[in-house]
């Protein structure tokens, strides 16, 4: 008997699309390709700009990604669209959030999006993209109320938004202009994954509208962890009310959504699987492994739990208003106030390494293991290999913000003068409570394991070795509660003198930080309360919350950015832009960066961004090609959980981004590639990587989709890439180059109702996007996040 795959139906759905007899079968209406060619130079652009412009009149670098080509592209988190991005690095391999983002060669050093901003409706959705183990994708989600996602990159950013210097990246809710909506249900073949999205907007009256949508979810996830791991939804809501001269509009979120975190994982070095830990699906998550008991915030006893992962918990509500005033006068507003709290618990493999020295580095010469949980619970543990775990369990007490962003605009002819004043308020309240575990190299239910000292003195309780990180100094017991506030006025001025457009800009941010932060102290103490001290109850490591440290500093940073765009004929421009941006540092600074006093040196409080770029931007018959040659010099002060290093560095790149679409009657093809020469210029810290590239940093980004729609329905596919890059920073350990394509078919059965499959990585491909090893070890065994194996799934979507 022949078995098919589900990525095989794709393919055929596709080879039957494109074959002879379907091709001659469809018309092809040349009129309608060109118009949507058109169309794609003439949207206006509403994100990062003072006035809003047409691409093709506009001097920045702006990209907008539809829903309908999003559902192309099939990405399974928020993270993935972003790939969708020309310039945007996206490294979407934690899962449902916790994702490393990076444009035109600006650093990432630590994680995050440091040098982007993430917004929705066109505020921040937290002030710091890099927040540690708070990411702003952790507090975001993808669904069918976004209208689309638009991008803008380079340093026109610096000046429209705060911490912004690389780009923004908006998300554009629908506002129900239409009476439409649609309900949609989504199940995984060959995954655990039950979802169901709903949308819906219409008038209320002649000048009253409103949409709502949202989603909820449940399974395992695309990696298997042996338990429900995502859980949870979102609901989104906003209410327009028109007025001759312009509108209100009120939204509201809630979010509470859990979702599996996938750190580094066990996987040899040129990105084979090991034996029983399958590099594409599995992970160190296990149902053998789902508590953890420790000592809390308030050094009280607590227990979590690790199925809780990535939970945001987002409730938000924003008022955004515009209004056309007299005397050629323009008002716009946008304001919103969230409360924002979480966690982030994750299994991390300190060591993958040998059994016997691992057990002996706790227990002495002579240690033993046995299995502490499972169907071998107290047998000899015998294996070659075992994973030294250290949960990164920690409780985002408060990320709440407030947020307002206003500007008028005065047109004078062709000239437009916008003032601008930008206002945050930034909480970060977390604390890391981490603990030490000993698990076995498996990859589905892996089984905790107690070690025994020679003489049979347990040294840990059901796998818990230590209360605290004693490998790496206990340096994760850690608790800050700190506020940030920032101020920026701005100032735009943009002018069209025929074909020739010019804007400068200028946003002068002041900011302060106040607070405590407090770290590690060890005592002995009965944690499970039996009335004797364990081994690893000598020393637990709490939070000295006697002893807090000051946090009190403040910074100020000026940026600029001069750009011109002329359109050389009716179908070509080309533009310039010159910028000088800043970001301010947040958390990542203390533990190390902050003074006794609470005070920071200027050059570690923020870091400078200079970039230059050109463009040329092309209209064909049927379709447009934009074309950008950018250098960018970037300060990085960062600090990194994982290897507990902080860094100092200057990073120069260069390179050429571009960008195109082309219509063929029913086909439309779209794509972005990004070449990035870039280096490490200075290194105060480690001045032996000075010359090398910057770790994660490909030569060659790109991202290709192919879409043909027939009378009932449509077939795509997309491809994402990326060429080899260096592990880190020493330029020793390289990942291999990838390309992951994904498939997407849809048939519409009823002019209401369509069915859908979507297969994402159909070729299992491997693709590594960072790794803790810099070198390859002796056993050749390395710790590192690949892209998801294989995922199939089949949605019904019905449109009323």
């Amino acid at each position: 008997m022949t078995t098919y795959t589900p990525g095989w139906f794709a393919l055929s759905a596709l080879t039957l699309a494109l074959s002879p007899t379907v091709w001659a079968q469809q018309s092809q209406d040349q009129a309608n390709a060109q118009a949507q060619a058109q169309n794609e130079l003439e949207k206006i652009i509403v994100t990062g700009v003072p006035q809003r412009r047409t691409v093709m009149a506009s001097s920045v670098s702006v990209s907008s990604i539809s829903a309908q080509q999003i559902s192309v592209a099939t990405p399974r988190t928020t993270a993935e669209a972003f790939r969708l991005l020309p310039g945007v690095r996206s490294e979407s391999t934690g899962g449902e959030g916790n994702a490393n983002i990076a444009v035109r060669g600006l650093p990432v050093a630590a994680g995050g999006a440091k040098f982007l901003q993430l917004q929705e409706d066109g505020l921040p959705v937290l002030q710091f993209g890099d927040i540690a183990f708070g990411n702003a994708d952790i507090f975001m989600r993808l669904d069918n109320t976004v209208q689309s996602i638009e991008s803008i990159r380079g340093g026109s950013a610096s000046t429209a938004a705060s911490n912004a210097p690389g780009g923004i990246i908006n998300f554009i809710s629908k506002t129900g202009e239409s009476e439409s909506g649609s309900i949609a249900t989504t199940l995984g073949l060959d995954y655990d994954e039950f979802r169901t999205d709903f949308e819906f907007g219409s008038y209320l009256s002649d000048t009253v509208r409103f949409h709502i949508g949202g989603f909820v979810r449940q399974g395992e996830g695309p990696r298997d962890t042996g338990y429900t791991g995502n859980k949870g939804g979102q609901v989104k809501a906003n209410l327009t009310k028109e007025f001759e001269s312009g509108y209100v509009r009120v939204y509201l979120k809630h979010l509470d959504d859990r979702s599996t975190g996938y750190l580094p994982m066990p996987m040899y070095a040129n990105g084979d699987s090991l034996p029983g830990f399958d590099a594409l699906s599995d992970t160190p998550h296990s149902v053998l492994f789902t508590q953890t008991q420790g000592l809390g915030a308030n050094n009280e006893v607590r227990r979590a739990d690790m199925r809780d992962g990535m939970h945001p918990q987002v409730d938000s509500v924003g008022v955004e208003a515009s209004f056309e005033l007299s005397n050629d006068w323009k008002i716009e507003n946008r304001f919103r106030v969230a409360k924002v709290k979480g966690t982030f618990n994750a299994p991390f493999p300190a060591e993958v390494g040998s059994a016997q020295s691992i057990a002996e580095s706790i227990a002495g010469e002579g240690a033993t293991l046995k299995y502490a949980n499972g169907a071998s619970a107290g047998s000899q543990f015998s294996a070659e290999n075992l994973m030294r775990i250290h949960t990164f369990d920690v409780e985002m007490q408060d990320f709440g913000s407030l947020v307002n962003d206003i500007k008028l605009t005065k047109q004078l002819g062709d000239t437009a003068l916008t003032f601008g004043y930008f206002a945050s308020e930034q909480a970060i309240e977390m604390s890391w409570l981490w603990n030490s575990y000993l698990l076995e190299l498996k990859g589905q239910n892996a089984a905790l394991l107690d070690v025994f000292a020679a003489d049979g003195t347990a040294f840990s309780d059901n796998g818990l070795y230590a209360y605290g990180t004693p490998a790496w100094g206990n340096c994760c017991q850690r608790n800050y509660n700190t506020d940030y506030s920032t101020r920026a006025p701005y100032l735009a001025v943009s002018s069209q003198v025929g074909d020739l457009t010019v804007d400068a800009s200028v946003r002068y941010d002041s900011g302060e930080a106040s607070g405590t932060y407090a770290g590690a102290v060890v005592s002995q103490r009965d944690v499970n309360a039996d009335g004797e001290i364990s081994k690893p109850e000598e020393q637990v490591a709490g939070i000295d919350l006697a002893n807090p440290s000051l946090v009190d500093y403040d910074w100020h940073y000026t940026s600029y950015s001069l750009g011109a765009n002329y359109q050389l004929s009716p179908t070509r421009a080309v533009f310039g832009r010159f910028s000088e941006g800043a970001r301010a540092n947040a958390d990542r600074l203390l533990f190390g960066k902050v003074n006794a006093d609470g005070s920071v040196a200027k050059e570690d409080a923020i870091d400078e961004v200079t970039q230059l770029e050109f463009g040329l931007k092309q209209r064909l018959e049927n379709g447009s090609v934009f074309a950008t040659a950018f250098y960018a010099q970037t300060e990085e002060q960062n600090f990194e959980a994982t290897s507990q290093r902080f860094f100092d560095r200057e990073y120069e790149a260069h390179g050429i981004e571009l960008e195109g679409v082309y219509f063929v009657g029913s086909f439309d093809f779209r794509g972005s590639l990004t070449w990035t020469d870039a280096e490490i210029a200075k290194d105060a810290l480690s001045p032996e990587v000075v010359g090398n590239t910057p770790r994660r940093q490909a030569d060659f980004i790109y991202s290709l989709m192919a879409r043909y729609n027939m009378a009932q329905g449509a077939v795509g596919l997309s491809l994402l890439g990326s060429t080899d890059a260096y592990a880190q920073d020493n330029n020793e350990l390289k990942f291999d180059g990838y390309t992951q394509v994904n498939a997407f078919a849809s048939y519409d059965m009823t002019d209401d109702l369509s069915l859908s499959l979507n297969v994402n990585n159909l070729f299992n491909a491997v693709g590594i996007t960072e790794a803790e090893e810099g070198i390859i070890p002796d056993s050749g065994i390395i710790r590192a996040r690949t892209i998801n194996g294989r995922t199939t799934s089949i949605t019904v979507k019905y449109q009323f």
